[in-house]
């Protein structure tokens, strides 16, 4: 069986005329264990930021430390003061702490009931209340399988809607019910959750009455990405470098001119080119047997870089899956929606083709580290080897 991980995401809506979210989402990734807490601070704005921050970053640092959840949820409850008008916590939250295996505990707290999506329906957890400091918090067991996800979410997906296009806001049989209809059994968390918060941001008109926080994990298959970027400084080592990067890889990806023809010619095989420009800025991509995509340089890697920008703000509402053709799209479809760890080969090689234009062996590993970056923000696991 394939090693199995846990991959995350979330989006985050702003109440309209706010600069700051009231709602918060935490992570820690601690060895085999992945630890995710959305919080949602009552109100709006500089003081349900502050408070769901509190909440969400004490939570996560006391349950990835090995804290009894029991007693953490306590701590917390017992910290956070108690609105003295409504009565209710100024801070209600989520929290999943979950191991590679998809084993775990989902604990809440006054936020909507989680989601789970599981052999390509969503369903409810069973669920047993707890009553700690006299506040009912509900807790599931995690069996999760491959494929799985989880959904946690603030109040403002259920409030969307509210007086606008819907009476009484968008209820969870509605919100199942679009996930089961739009999910795809391959979509990241990331995809997922940006796609729920998306519609819940067409309900409100673009215009949110709420904050309104989408949080989603997923349990896959382990997926390593190779990437050749640059042949080696000494060509003499051309055929070993081009042998470390076929070896271990669940899919490879060759980036650049000189560096196709130099894979190619180690692994006994020819490019191809092809001629069709899906995007008129990205150059054409080409074949090689053996070579899951093969692509231009330096320009499609800036268009990746592009890509990955907006891939890993929490706010950008674009799809996370892309439908066009060219380089760029490609490689962002594979490395961020399939990729769990990516390593590059980045070579030094000096190409004599850039000779007078404005692209040198510096800007390319400018590219490589600002990638890689945003890589690991997406929770990538990533390592670079240069040569």
């Amino acid at each position: 069986m394939k090693e199995l991980c846990v991959e995350y995401g979330y989006t985050s809506l702003n109440h309209v005329g706010e600069e700051l979210c009231g709602d918060n989402v935490e992570l820690c990734v601690r060895g085999e264990w992945t630890t995710l807490v959305l919080a949602d601070g009552l109100g709006s704005g500089v003081k349900a930021n502050i408070l769901s921050t509190l909440t969400s970053k004490i939570l996560c640092t006391m349950v990835a430390g090995g804290v009894n959840m029991e007693e953490c949820i306590s701590t917390i409850i017992s910290t956070l003061p108690v609105c003295h008008e409504r009565q209710v916590a100024y801070s209600t939250f989520s929290v999943i702490h979950v191991d590679n295996q998809g084993r775990g505990h989902l604990f809440e707290f006054d936020n909507p009931e989680a989601i789970w999506y599981h052999r390509g329906h969503t369903q409810d957890f069973p669920r047993e209340e707890l009553e700690i400091c006299g506040k009912k918090v509900f807790h599931a067991p995690l069996e999760l399988e491959s494929g799985d996800m989880v959904f946690v979410m603030s109040d403002g997906t259920i409030h969307a809607g509210i007086g606008q296009i819907l009476n009484f806001g968008w209820q969870r049989k509605e919100i199942m019910e679009h996930l089961d209809q739009n999910i795809d059994a391959h979509m990241s968390a990331r995809a997922a959750a940006c796609l729920l918060a998306s519609a819940c941001n067409d309900l409100y008109l673009d215009r949110p009455g709420d904050d309104t926080t989408v949080a989603a994990i997923r349990v896959r298959p382990r997926c390593e990405v190779h990437i050749m970027v640059g042949p080696p400084v000494d060509k003499e080592k051309d055929a070993i470098y081009v042998q470390h990067f076929m070896e271990g890889a669940d899919k490879r990806i060759v980036c650049g001119g000189t560096t196709s023809q130099v894979v190619a010619r180690c692994i006994g095989r020819e490019v191809k080119t092809s001629f069709d420009f899906p995007d008129k800025e990205v150059p054409p991509i080409g074949f090689i047997d053996g070579i899951d995509l093969t692509t231009e340089g330096v320009i499609t890697m800036r268009r990746l870089l592009a890509l990955s920008e907006k891939y890993v703000s929490v706010k950008d509402l674009t799809p996370k899956t892309y439908s066009k053709k060219d380089g760029g799209s490609l490689l962002a479809n594979i490395i961020f929606e399939e990729a769990t760890h990516v390593v590059f080969f980045v070579g030094q090689n000096v190409n004599a083709a850039h000779a007078g234009l404005e692209i040198d062996i510096t800007m390319k590993l400018k590219l490589v580290e600002h990638l890689a970056a945003n890589l690991r923000r997406m929770g990538k696991e990533v390592t670079v080897n240069y040569d």
